[in-house]
């Protein structure tokens, strides 16, 4: 199996996993930094996707995760509002993984299930465009 394709196995099933957490109607602090975490691990996995896809399909090297997202905006995958809210998920992502602050836990765990549509969206974009050869 080639890389872009262990890549998007792997991004389907990050998904599947945060979905998972955001199914919970009234989580426990416990439940709630479970799925941050899942979201952190779910963000690493598409941006890597994204960036493989951005070398193999658009010729376009990518080091971090807001070039690839700038990346897949320039090559049409994300929208210019979609690219807007991966650097402001991105910068969600950074803050839970460097510090713990209960307020930020709070205003990310209310953005997650807004996060997890672009990355699903960011994921089945990728699959679409390489089943179809683009």
């Amino acid at each position: 199996m080639d890389r872009l394709a262990t890549r998007l196995g792997e991004a389907e099933r990050a998904l599947a996993t945060l979905a998972e957490a955001l199914a919970v109607e009234v989580p426990t602090q416990l439940e709630r930094d479970g799925a941050i975490q899942r979201f952190e691990y779910t963000f690493e996995v598409v941006w890597k996707l994204g960036q493989r896809y951005l070398a193999e399909h658009e010729g376009q090297p990518a080091v971090s995760p807001k070039a690839v997202f700038r990346g897949l905006g320039n090559a049409g995958v994300l929208s210019i509002y979609d690219t807007q809210h991966a650097m402001d998920m991105t910068d969600d992502r950074n803050l839970t993984v460097h510090t713990y602050v209960e307020g930020v836990a709070d205003k990310v765990f209310g953005e997650l299930a807004r996060h997890h549509g672009l990355l699903a969206e960011i994921t089945a974009e990728v699959r679409r465009r390489t089943a179809n050869g683009g």
